[in-house]
C-alpha cells in the first residue's frame, strides 16, 4: 500500500462503522412511547352490542371489565349497560347454557359488583326465537334496542361505545 493508504482505509472503516445506526434505533427510531398518568373519573357508558362472534363478544366484555376496574368498580359514580341486540342474543338463551354456561357465569359475574348491567332489544331476541322467560334472569328486557340507547344518551347523560 501507498503510505497514507493504510490511514486513509482505516478513516474510512471508521466511519462506516459509526454511519450504521445502533440495532434498537432502526425498530425504534423515533423511541419508545410513555404512559401518560391520567386518572379518568367514572362515567355513564352504554356500548352498542350487536356482535355474535363469540371471541369478539368476550373482547367487548374484556373492555366492559377493565373499564369498571378503571372507574374502581364505583356504583355510586359510574354505570356501564351493555345493550344486546345482535346474534350474541343466542349466549343469554337459557336453552343453550350447557354452551355457554361459562360465558354466562362470567357476564353474570360482572353485574355483581354494581356498576355493569346488560339490557337486551325485546324485538330482537323474539326475532331470535326468544321471549323474556327464555333468557338468564341477570338481564333486563327493554322493549327495543335503539330507542334505549337514545334514551339513555338524550336523557340520562351516557357516552356511546361501540
Amino acid at each position: 500500500m501507498a503510505p497514507g493508504t493504510s490511514s486513509i482505509f482505516a478513516s474510512v472503516i471508521l466511519l462506516l462503522f459509526l454511519s450504521v445506526p445502533a440495532q434498537g434505533a432502526d425498530s425504534a427510531p423515533w423511541g419508545q412511547a410513555v404512559v401518560d398518568p391520567i386518572d379518568y373519573a367514572p362515567q355513564k357508558v352504554v356500548y352498542d352490542v350487536a356482535q355474535g362472534d363469540l371471541e369478539r363478544f368476550e373482547r367487548i366484555l374484556d373492555r366492559v371489565s377493565f373499564l369498571n376496574n378503571l372507574y374502581e368498580a364505583d356504583p355510586f359514580e359510574a354505570s356501564i349497560v351493555l345493550v344486546l341486540h345482535g346474534d350474541e342474543i343466542r349466549f343469554f338463551g337459557i336453552e343453550n347454557h350447557d354452551e355457554f354456561g361459562e360465558l354466562m357465569r362470567r357476564a353474570q359475574s360482572l353485574t355483581v359488583s354494581g356498576p355493569i348491567e346488560f339490557r337486551m332489544c325485546r324485538v330482537a331476541a323474539h326475532e331470535r326465537g326468544f321471549d323474556p322467560e327464555d333468557i338468564h334472569g341477570f338481564v333486563r328486557m327493554v322493549p327495543m334496542a335503539d330507542a334505549e340507547i337514545i334514551r339513555l344518551q338524550q336523557e340520562e347523560g351516557y357516552v356511546f361505545m361501540q
